[in-house]
This record gives C-alpha cells, sequence and structure tokens, in this order.
C-alpha cells in the first residue's frame, strides 16, 4: 500500500489531498474520505490507510487548503445545516473524478466516509452524486429539509449516543426506512462526540471497532460488489 499526497484540480480552487492505493493490480473500488473539523490530520491519514489496506483506492481532500481555515470552517459547517453546501458539494464531486480517473480505480465502485462536519457533507453529496454507491456517515447532521434524502444511496451510519448528533442519526434511520433506501444506523449509548479518533480524548475502542468491522461488511456489498450500473435514484 503506497501513500502520497496529490493535488486535486477543481473550479474553485486547487486542493490538496491523501491518495493510498492498495497493492496489486485493480481496477479497486474507491473510496473518498471526508474529514472532521480538525481538517486533513494523522487520524483522517490513518483511515486512509486502513482503507486502502482493505483493498480501497482511497482519497482523502483537504477542504481547508488555500483558504481561511476558521472562515471556511465556519461556511461548511452553515452550508451542512441550511443545505447551502454546493462549494464543499462540487470540491467533493471534483475529488471523486479526480479519484476515478487513476489508474487502476474502477470509476463504477465509489464509496464515501465522512466525519462530523464530513458526515454531513457525505450525506448531503450522496443525495446529489448518483455515482456514489454507499456513504458511511459518523456523527453527522442531516441535510435540510430531510426529504432530500429520498435520493439517498445506500447509508451505513454510525452516532454517539452522548452526543447532539444522535437524535440525526434517529431521525435518518426512520426516514430511509420510510423511503426504503438500504441502511444500517446505530447510535452507541455510551460513545462521545469523535469516538472513532483513535488520537482524541473521545475514542471508544469498543464502538470503533464495532463501526468498523459494519462499515466494512457494508461497502463489501454495496461498493465493492456493486453492479455495473447503478440502481437509479429519485432525481
Amino acid at each position: 500500500m503506497s501513500l502520497q499526497d496529490v493535488a486535486i484540480p477543481s473550479s474553485q480552487t486547487r486542493l490538496q489531498g491523501c491518495l493510498a492505493l492498495p497493492d496489486g493490480p485493480g481496477p479497486h473500488p474507491g473510496v473518498v474520505v471526508i474529514h472532521e473539523i480538525y481538517g486533513l490530520n494523522d487520524n483522517i491519514r490513518d483511515i486512509t490507510g486502513r482503507l486502502a489496506a482493505e483493498g480501497y483506492a482511497s482519497l482523502a481532500v483537504d477542504l481547508f487548503a488555500g483558504r481561511n481555515r476558521a472562515l471556511c470552517m465556519a461556511r461548511l459547517i452553515a452550508g451542512s445545516l441550511t443545505g447551502r453546501d454546493s462549494l464543499a458539494v462540487n470540491d467533493l464531486r471534483s475529488s471523486a473524478d479526480f479519484l476515478a480517473a487513476r489508474p487502476g480505480v474502477d470509476p463504477q465502485r465509489i464509496g464515501v466516509v465522512g466525519f462530523c462536519m464530513g458526515g454531513g457533507l457525505a450525506i448531503a453529496w450522496g443525495c446529489r452524486d448518483q455515482r456514489l454507491r454507499a456513504i458511511a456517515p459518523f456523527y453527522g447532521t442531516n441535510p435540510r429539509p430531510l426529504t432530500a434524502v429520498r435520493r439517498l444511496c445506500p447509508v451505513v451510519g454510525s452516532y454517539p449516543g452522548k452526543d447532539f448528533t444522535a437524535r440525526f442519526g434517529r431521525k435518518l434511520d426512520a426516514r430511509l426506512e420510510t423511503y426504503g433506501i438500504v441502511h444500517d444506523i446505530k447510535v452507541y449509548p455510551g460513545a462521545r462526540h469523535s469516538f472513532f479518533n483513535d488520537q482524541g480524548k473521545a475514542h471508544d475502542p469498543a464502538a470503533s471497532a464495532d463501526a468498523w468491522e459494519r462499515v466494512l461488511a457494508f461497502f463489501a456489498e454495496h461498493v465493492r460488489s456493486a453492479p455495473a450500473t447503478p440502481v437509479a435514484r429519485p432525481s
């Protein structure tokens, strides 16, 4: 598995990212990793490498690169809450384009993993991009209006019970059930925000291990083994 820093062309700016490619010949399924408010740090790089070790060509994009970090963070968070997050979604689309164009990557099998702010963006993006086969939001917010999720791809979501995002997870679970969208939403009662970050104070080893196994199993079915043509979703 190789790990390298890359420049990602975008209509807004030149993004930075971290690309991890699996060993062996492709074509490999791809995963875009979206960071939380701490940016593209060592934790996100580690997760990107872990996905590559599981056979996914993985790209973590730095949404703060070349921008005022505080202003960018405020816009991204506000956009995820109001549904006006087109700037970030456009950057994420460009990132998926970059990943899908890499040799050895199957452009028809792309998934997304996102954390906190990145989890909310994963959901918002998943409502707008038909090529995404599955998303895995961790403690993310929901789009407004919530009816937007009727266009979502399959979702495996993980939420901490001791956190405000737990209610977002429960609402998303109920709405996806109503719309008949394949999903696996789980709230971990004793976990806190950022429980998956093994370099943070809130790390929960048991919840993290279970969430990781759920994501891998879900992606194995809906990304790695996805049919050649995506299932049509409502427009």
